[in-house]
């Protein structure tokens, strides 16, 4: 695919980011019925990946057109061959993770470590772009600590090695998702380098993504905690505008996941055992949707309603059940979905 091409295919607003244990095939079909475009797969380890495992998070369904596959690693030839690997299983395109501030993955020298190492970083870039004409991204942090802020020079020699897009998440790896996203390099990235930058970072609301539209050169971006939070996100972006879901519709989004889990897993006792660890997994961030206000949203400013401490939900005791952050609720609300007890209008 010509240069050119590939930098276009980024270029489509909003995708859904590469996401550990998020990123399931169910939930990135959930995300996809809303309006997900692209989609990726889990973080992969390209070391495991090259000596025969991982191949199950390359599984993908046949609706995800713009699948992904995002690798992790820290030799050059390990990534190429990683990358091979995934274009044969049917990526669509190829994500290098150089942001993943997981500590297991830091010390192995791959991931965000590799913020501290440019030229090794550009290394790896330019082994899969050798191998791969797939559309090619990369995911930085703004830096490994706020005294070493080098995005975007990262962000040109990734370029200039054969990066497609450039995903940058507006906080270091030291801050990890602690406070409110930085955008300021991220605008000084999208205007200095030919390649797209996928701005990520605190996306959760209509007027999160038309500030950003607004305050900086970024036009494409990827959403994360916000598509866990509420899948429907994507609706929301290309209306410009907030869904509040009823309790109802809240309960036939559950059930919706578990519909496809099902699908992808089985109905058997193994296949509801997965699921049913994912789903509990899931209710950590479906309990965090709140219908903000644009009042509440205006006070918050400069910080991001993603950061802000939910408040307490009153009144309807199916959302005051579907907010709460007991583990013995979250048993019970997979038990309902399990036996479609639930309010349905």
């Amino acid at each position: 695919m010509a240069r050119s091409a590939a930098r276009e295919f980024f270029r489509q607003g909003v995708a859904l980011a590469p996401m550990a244990m998020g990123g399931n095939l169910p939930y990135r079909r959930l995300c996809r019925e809303y309006g997900a475009v692209r989609t990726c797969s889990e973080m992969i380890l390209a070391r495991k990946l090259v000596r025969g495992g991982e191949r199950h998070l390359l599984r993908h369904h046949p609706e995800e057109t713009d699948f992904g596959v995002q690798l992790v690693g820290k030799l050059p030839e390990e990534m190429a061959e990683a990358a091979v690997i995934a274009a044969e299983h049917g990526a669509r395109f190829i994500d290098l993770n150089f942001g993943c501030p997981i500590d297991l993955i830091v010390k192995r020298g791959a991931g965000a470590a590799l913020l501290r190492r440019p030229g090794k970083l550009a290394e790896i870039v330019a082994a899969v772009r050798a191998v791969t004409e797939l559309p090619l991204s990369v995911k930085l942090r703004l830096g490994y600590t706020p005294k070493q802020l080098n995005c975007v020079k990262l962000a040109g020699l990734a370029a200039a090695a054969g990066a497609d897009a450039i995903g940058i998440h507006g906080r270091t790896r030291s801050q990890r998702y602690r406070q409110s996203a930085e955008w300021t390099l991220l605008d000084e990235a999208a205007r200095s380098l030919p390649s797209p930058v996928l701005g990520n970072g605190d996306l959760l609301t209509s007027w999160d993504l038309d500030r950003r539209l607004t305050e900086t050169s970024v036009r494409s971006f990827l959403v994360a905690r916000g598509a866990l939070i509420k899948p429907w996100i994507f609706a929301e972006f290309a209306d410009r505008q907030p869904r509040d879901p009823s309790a109802a519709g809240r309960w036939q989004v559950m059930r919706r996941y578990f519909e496809l889990a099902t699908e992808h897993f089985g109905d058997d006792q193994k296949g509801l055992d997965r699921i049913h660890r994912f789903f509990l997994w899931h209710m950590q961030f479906w309990i965090r949707w709140r219908p903000w206000t644009h009042g509440q949203y205006l006070a918050q400013l400069p910080n991001s309603l993603i950061q802000a401490r939910a408040p307490e939900v009153s009144g309807d005791p199916e959302m005051i059940l579907l907010a709460s952050e007991d583990e013995s609720d979250h048993e019970q609300i997979w038990q309902r979905v399990l036996d479609r007890d639930y309010p349905t209008g």
